[in-house]
């Protein structure tokens, strides 16, 4: 990567808007099953990796410090028009400590 290209980089990673705490955010896709399946590998690697996922799109950046335990839910509808709905939870991590006991 050239100087250029790493000051167009960084600039355009400042001009994102970062999602914080205290604010809801929602974005819906529509992918390909590739495309869905390199995202959720990235996310599997971030979660085996670290206690912090981010996630960026095209205008927007979400860093996320999260705790235990992740909730995975499937779901799978076998009438009609089949469907198969995989769910995952991630909680945000607590900076808290317990109380002292004296």
């Amino acid at each position: 990567m050239t100087q250029s290209d790493a000051d167009a980089q960084d600039e355009t990673e400042s001009d994102l808007t970062l999602i914080r705490e205290g604010r809801d955010f929602e974005q819906e896709y529509r992918l390909s099953a590739a495309e869905a399946g390199r995202f959720l590998v990235e996310i599997g690697e971030q979660l085996q990796e670290s206690d912090e996922l981010t996630i960026t799109g095209d205008e927007w950046k979400l860093p996320f410090s999260f705790g235990e335990p992740v909730e995975l839910e499937i779901e799978y509808e076998g009438y009609g028009e089949q469907e198969l709905e995989i769910e995952v939870e991630i909680p945000g991590r607590t900076d808290e400590t317990a109380p002292s006991v004296e």
